[in-house]
């Protein structure tokens, strides 16, 4: 028996869908899969269809729709008259680090007097800072543009005012009850804002702005707009999927030279490159600047046209991110000890661990502790804060994540009588507190969770978008589900789900058999599926078996030959047990028949020696394991192969014949 190791979540499928789905498949020409995934993600008519998997620049809407676009327009218009001097003030993540440097290149094609800034992460910490501002009044600046933060900084916006400078404020974050009072400020999500689309990154509202300074989308730089979007886990729907798709194109043919140095230098393959690729490849080193060192060496690779520099630069950060990896490695390791401790504590006192994890250690890089955090969350499944502590002050810097149904923020705001600032959402969020709160923390952190999460909500989610069958698996079908890219937050890959389906042969491959591979279906009709490190599952089906299957379809590309392939992410078995137990003349039978062929190939093996002695495909498959664990055959180059002169022993002294004998025996007790 295998129990699935998620709880599945399909979504619901109304039977008007199946009518929907029928006319998107004749009118757009489409696969009925595709369609009915159109139907299933709320695209229920040809227009709203076609959109969606054909939308181009026309779908991007009139930036002058966002409250503040006009006035942010005209200062900054007024200061390329006047000569004046700019300053661009970014973040230190992927979305401030793409956000500056579309600015950076827009502005030099305006030949405007401008430079910009990035705050230090751990010497200034986020945002706007007064230091920072002070500094660039005694540099001659008279006006500040921010993008992808700024929204919270009523103070900084008074305190730059009384060093005479004017700041336009462009941030997508969610706004305070008190906005600052600044010459213009650009954000969809304000409440008096009626743009038709409020999911853009700092890099989307800062291609807005450039969009109404140039008079035109400045698609050019799509690539960079990209990044951004996909590294700050932006929904790619809207205006996102248009600008990330034109974005991919660009990669593909006309690639910045910042992004052909950093391709170049890790071995991304930019001409096939997808939404993943920038998300496991790209976004990682270019956030590995503001993590370990300062994120302006990423700012230099996206707008510097030296190709010397830029291969120069995408080596540090390529260095950079392995660095990041290391300290990754070595804080998840401490962090794991502490977790250990605690929990043997808690068994030693006979109580339950907490319910959420908080752990803290003095030196920890706040840079890379929401990684750590990340990957806590992933091995646990529950709550988790990492913090880091200054050994001098006392003072924890911290980031959490959570699982669904355990709201960080809300969890926080509970405990904000401990916290000298909090911030985030429902699933991630940062703090700092002083270290003499962390058990008290910790405490009222884990009896919310006991409060607000039921036994089911410790159990991991998979979505899953829809059923289909083996028919659905073909190569155009697969093809053109790519269509629906590119995939990401808001429009993931779909997860398809096969029930009840024929187990043909299954096997562990790879290094050490780490890994599963499954033939699914029965007669000529296989499809092949890959479970990455599944593979001590193969022991536990035997062929001929039926499975419950969730996984996502692709193309395997191997020798010039193209097979349809699913990605397992999880799956469900559940042994029928036998009807009528094999004799032992049957396993006599059986035995004889592979001495006499010699060599069996495993493919269909058990379903053609079933039809020819009148036995199930499971009693067959019993008998084969059986035999292999007697040594009375083995298994080479996908072929049974009988042992040339076995040890002669009983059919009982096999383990495997003594388990399901009993289980054979107790069914036919209890009927």
């Amino acid at each position: 028996m295998i129990h699935r190791k998620t709880r599945w979540a399909l979504a619901e499928w109304e039977e008007s869908g199946e009518g929907a789905a029928e006319k998107l498949s004749k009118g757009l020409s489409l696969p009925p899969l595709v369609a009915r995934l159109l139907v299933q993600r709320g695209y229920r008519d040809e227009e709203s269809a076609r959109t969606f998997l054909y939308g181009d620049e026309s779908g991007l809407h009139d930036p002058y729709l966002l409250s503040g676009m006009k006035e942010a327009v005209e200062r900054i218009r007024l200061a390329g008259v006047r000569q004046e001097k700019i300053r661009i003030y970014g973040d230190y993540d992927a979305d401030g680090v793409s956000s500056t440097s579309l600015l950076v290149h827009v502005f030099r094609s305006m030949g405007l007097n401008f430079d910009y800034y990035i705050p230090h992460r751990a010497l200034e910490g986020y945002g706007l800072n007064e230091k920072a501002i002070a500094l660039a009044a005694s540099e001659g600046v008279t006006l500040i543009v921010t993008v992808d933060t700024g929204i919270s900084a009523y103070d900084e916006i008074e305190y730059a005012k009384t060093h005479g400078i004017d700041v336009v404020i462009t941030d997508h974050h969610e706004p305070p009850d008190r906005l600052p009072q600044a010459s213009a400020v650009v954000n969809p999500k304000q409440g008096h804002c009626s743009y038709p689309f409020k999911g853009l990154a700092g890099v989307g509202v800062a291609f807005k702005l450039a969009t109404a300074l140039m008079e035109r989308p400045p698609l050019e730089w799509a690539d960079i707009v990209s990044l951004g979007t996909i590294a700050d886990l932006m929904p790619l729907v809207d205006e996102n999927r248009i600008l990330v798709r034109y974005g991919l194109q660009r990669m593909r043919k006309e690639p910045g030279m910042g992004f052909r140095a950093l391709a170049e230098a890790t071995g991304i393959e930019l001409p096939t490159i997808v939404s993943t690729g920038i998300a496991f490849g790209m976004a990682p080193r270019i956030n590995a600047a503001g993590r370990l060192d300062h994120a302006k060496r990423a700012v230099e690779l996206l707008t510097t046209p030296e190709y010397d520099e830029a291969i120069l630069i995408a080596i540090q950060l390529d260095t950079l991110n392995k660095e990041r990896q290391r300290i990754v490695e070595t804080i998840v390791k401490e962090a794991e000890e502490q977790w250990l401790t605690k929990r043997l504590a808690s068994e030693d006192q006979g109580i339950d661990p907490p319910s959420v994890i908080v752990l803290s250690g003095e030196g920890w890089n706040v840079g890379v502790i929401g990684i750590v955090a990340s990957k806590l969350l992933e091995r646990h499944y529950r709550p988790v804060i990492i913090l880091g502590i200054d050994a001098e002050t006392g003072k924890c810097k911290g980031s959490a994540r959570s699982i669904e149904g355990f709201d960080l923020h809300a969890a926080l705001t509970e405990c904000e009588a401990l916290m000298d600032h909090y911030g985030g959402h429902q699933a991630a969020a940062g703090m700092t507190l002083h270290r003499d709160h962390l058990e008290s923390l910790e405490q009222r952190m884990s009896q919310l969770a006991k409060q607000w999460l039921t036994g089911e909500d410790w159990i991991p989610k998979t979505h899953v978008d829809i059923e289909c069958g083996l028919e659905d698996a073909t190569l155009d079908t697969i093809t053109q589900l790519s269509l629906l890219e590119p995939f990401g937050i808001g429009n993931r890959s779909p997860r398809i789900l096969f029930q009840s389906i024929q187990l043909a042969d299954r096997r562990a491959i790879g290094k050490e058999s780490k890994h599963l591979k499954l033939s699914l279906g029965g007669g000529r009709k296989l499809l092949d599926a890959i479970g990455f490190g599944m593979g001590e599952m193969a022991s536990s089906m035997p062929a001929g078996s039926r499975l419950d299957i969730v996984g996502e379809l692709s193309i395997n590309e191997w020798n010039n030959q193209r097979k349809p392939q699913l990605q397992l992410h999880d799956l469900h078995y559940m042994p029928t047990p036998l009807s009528s137990f094999p004799s032992r003349e049957q396993f006599g039978q059986v035995y004889q028949w592979l001495r006499g062929v010699k060599r069996a190939p495993e493919q269909g093996l058990t379903m053609r020696i079933a039809g020819q002695v009148s036995l199930t495909v499971e009693a067959v498959q019993l008998m084969l394991d059986v035999f292999e664990e007697l040594k009375f055959i083995g298994r080479h180059d996908g072929a049974y192969v009988a042992a040339t002169a076995p040890e002669k022993r009983e059919l009982a002294s096999s383990e495997r014949y003594r388990a399901a004998k009993e289980q054979h025996d107790r069914l036919h007790d209890l009927a």
